[in-house]
């Protein structure tokens, strides 16, 4: 089984990060993608809820289990399992951002940007759908740009709905 996940990194990886420095205009949309479309992403969200009846609950269980899916579960996973970066191991690797050398497991932008999507969803099915498209592409550009795993990003996909499964689980037995 380990020896399939690893071909699977290694070739997701390969296929993705082998497209990057072919196009300037790729290049540069998949970095915007990796590293600044977050912000955007968080801006939509206040948008669309913005002055909505259920605007409190909404922002809670979408924001606030984006933030504790990152900030609680990916560290205590990266504190349990050491997963390197692609550039630290691999030779002939399309580098095209810069990133710290900490544990790549799981991908905290994808964990994150997923469970803001499926929160999202929860309130806004149209609105949660573009976000988690938005959330497949922004973990796609870490691949591309070489600071993550296809393994990285599935799991923290796989962490961030979870997490806003059971916060939009926990928030409809309270009452505010």
């Amino acid at each position: 089984m380990n020896l399939i996940l690893e071909k699977f990194n290694l070739t997701g990886f390969r296929l993705l990060n082998g497209l990057a420095g072919q196009n300037v205009w790729l290049d540069r949309f998949m970095v915007f993608a990796a590293e600044k479309m977050d912000y955007l992403l968080i801006l939509f969200v206040l948008i669309i809820f913005w002055k909505k009846d259920h605007f409190k609950r909404a922002i809670l269980v979408s924001l606030g289990s984006a933030f504790v899916a990152k900030y609680a579960f990916v560290t205590v996973f990266r504190y349990l399992i050491y997963s390197p970066r692609p550039f630290l191991v691999l030779e002939r690797v399309n580098i095209l951002m810069n990133h710290a050398f900490e544990s790549s497991f799981p991908s905290g932008h994808t964990t994150f940007y997923f469970a803001l999507a499926t929160g999202v969803y929860f309130y806004n099915k149209k609105a949660g759908i573009i976000l988690l498209v938005l959330a497949g592409l922004m973990g796609l550009a870490r691949i591309f740009v070489s600071v993550h795993w296809p393994l990285d990003i599935v799991a923290g996909a796989i962490l961030g709905v979870a997490t806003a499964l059971l916060a939009d689980r926990a928030l409809r037995k309270i009452r505010f």
